[in-house]
């Protein structure tokens, strides 16, 4: 059978030195504790016998020097090995991060991100434990109870027969709850994922709920789902509620067939009154280690859970990899780019049917057409944000499959229709697309997107905080940011995704004449729904329904009187109305 904690293995083993010293320390710590019993026995003995002052002084001594050599070792214990539990989190955290980061558009489609953050925490927390406090009080509880049980095996062996005849039902009573709060735990902690998310999008998106006035219905429902989470909650308390008195109720009776006849045994003179006490303080010993099994039994039921749950995440690889890139990867691009009978589907629904398109390295080429037509797709396909069908999407002649990720990405300056900003300052907003750039670099790059002047009329300037997902700055403001932080790249493809959609005309136009300049010598993708942004691009492409229905340049597509001219002149009466207006 499979050891559920096997995908922890490669964790531990990194840190197999510090496990043997804090299990050394451990037996250490065990191995002293169990003489207390031992002097106590001695003292009990010695006074029915009658002994000196001096006598008791030394056994006080020894009791004394015994409990400060236990505690000094049972520090370095819970310092090793809890401390080790902290590292394999550290560890864990960054790999599952890692992962996370190397996933797929596609991925984050179909995983919700309340669901990925409990994991990647509440999920982590119960793993951890299993590492730390789980097998630091499993490894305790098995030496004492071998160490015990032994001890008093010599002492008497009846009597410890006796006492441990109720245990057994410990260990069924622990199997028997423990699947339970295993099946518990995971419901809870699948609610508190729904509970997550539903916190991260009322969050993320207060301004419409305030808008439409929807403050009292999203809290009723977070109440109704707030509710079954503490009800989930409450029936692990009820089933753990049971494990710890039954563990209890096995100690009394224990602790009663002692007194009874361990008593017996006392007044028959079988045992002395030393030996008695002994026995009893060692039967206390075995509370912790069995009431721990217990608590530990709980701890990793909870943690098996969770590791099913972070597992979930490592067991999904990333679909678009280096797996075609050569041994030898190429280094850098000159940008020529082709899309050669290209078919894309995305769920079994067609996005682009036979696209074949080449644009040449250094040229702009734009891309128009209605909401829906596969404008955005076709451009998301040349960093592999989605993966064409092999050979479909072509860079300097080599599909894209075949060059490094890492090569292709940092190649490509690409601005998404949908803007988003980290909370931090402009500067390190901007600075994202190349970390640590220099000042000059990140001022140049906001010049070229025309928000210059109004990052400096800012009373932090550059250093000013955007807010989360950039809400103090204006949708134009946000814009400009994303097109610097692509600029400052210096790439050799720029994909600008109806990035100019959120600023007037007269700043569009502005900021166009910056990206004359930047844009010469490199391969320019412009998709916008204004004609004014495309219309001095060297090729115009229009898309509709997933395929392409004209190309040409500006004057060649208002020649055809076709979709574009359609287009052009529906913004001619737009823009004419606005200054009625």
């Amino acid at each position: 059978m499979r050891n559920p904690l096997r995908p922890l293995f490669p964790y531990l083993a990194k840190y197999k030195k510090g496990y043997v010293v804090g299990f050394a320390a451990l037996i250490i710590t065990q191995l002293v504790g169990v003489t207390i019993p031992l002097v106590i026995k001695e003292a009990f003995d010695a006074l029915t016998r009658g002994v000196t002052s001096q006598r008791l002084a030394f056994l006080a001594l020894l009791l004394l020097g015994i409990a400060l050599t236990k505690a000094f070792f049972q520090f370095w214990m819970r310092w090793i090995l809890i401390g080790i539990s902290r590292d394999v989190e550290y560890d864990l955290r960054n790999d599952l991060f890692k992962h996370l980061m190397r996933q797929d558009t596609r991925y984050y489609n179909e995983h919700r991100t309340g669901d990925l953050m409990a994991k990647l925490t509440n999920d982590l927390t119960a793993v951890r434990n299993i590492v730390g406090p789980g097998i630091m009080y499993s490894a305790n509880t098995v030496v004492t109870g071998i160490v015990t049980i032994a001890l008093m095996a010599h002492l008497d062996l009846h009597l410890t027969l006796l006492a441990l005849a109720p245990l057994p039902l410990a260990s069924i009573a622990v199997k028997f709850f423990g699947q339970r709060i295993h099946e518990s735990f995971e419901k809870i902690q699948a609610m508190y994922s729904e509970l997550t998310e539903k916190v991260r999008e009322n969050l993320a998106g207060v301004r419409l709920v305030r808008s439409f006035r929807q403050e009292d219905p999203e809290m009723r429902q977070f109440d109704r789902m707030n509710q079954i989470y503490v009800e989930k909650n409450k029936r692990l308390i009820w089933i753990t509620s049971f494990l710890w008195p039954a563990l209890a109720l096995l100690f009394a009776i224990s602790f009663l067939l002692i007194l009874v006849v361990g008593g017996e045994h006392v007044l028959s003179g079988k045992i002395t009154i030393g030996t008695f006490a002994a026995l009893n303080i060692y039967l206390m010993n075995l509370i912790w280690p069995i009431v721990a099994l217990g608590w530990v039994t709980n701890i990793i039921q909870r943690g098996l859970a969770s590791m099913g749950r972070l597992w979930t995440i490592f067991a999904v690889q990333p679909a678009i990899n280096d797996r075609l890139a050569p041994e030898h990867p190429i280094q850098e691009l000159n940008g020529e780019i082709e899309f050669r009978n290209l078919t894309f589907a995305y769920n079994g629904f067609p996005i682009l049917k036979d696209i074949n398109l080449h644009i040449p390295a250094g040229k702009t080429f734009a891309i128009v057409g209605a909401t829906g037509s596969g404008k955005t797709t076709l451009a998301a396909l040349v960093p592999r944000l989605f993966d064409a069908p092999e050979g479909a999407v072509l860079v300097d002649g080599v599909p894209v499959r075949h060059v490094p990720l890492r090569t292709l990405r940092s190649n490509i300056g690409f601005v998404p229709q949908e803007t988003f900003l980290f909370s931090d300052s402009i500067r390190e907003n901007i600075r994202f697309g190349v970390p640590g750039s220099s000042d000059s670099e990140v001022e140049h790059a906001a010049e070229v997107s025309n928000i210059l002047p109004e990052i400096l009329s800012f009373p932090k300037g550059f250093e000013s905080m955007v807010g989360e997902r950039g809400l103090t700055l204006s949708g134009g403001q946000k814009q400009r940011v994303a097109i610097s932080r692509a600029i400052i790249r210096n790439p050799r493809i720029l994909i600008l995704d109806d990035a100019l959609s959120s600023v007037d005309t007269y700043t569009e136009e502005k900021i166009l004449r910056h990206l004359t300049e930047v844009m010469a010598g490199r391969t320019t993708i412009l998709i916008s729904h204004r004609v004014s942004t495309i219309r001095n691009a060297d090729e115009i492409v229009v898309l509709h329904g997933g395929t392409i229905v004209e190309r040409g340049s500006h004057e060649e597509l208002l020649a055809m009187d076709g979709h574009y001219a359609e287009l052009y002149n529906k913004q001619l009466i737009e823009e004419s109305l606005e200054k009625e207006i």
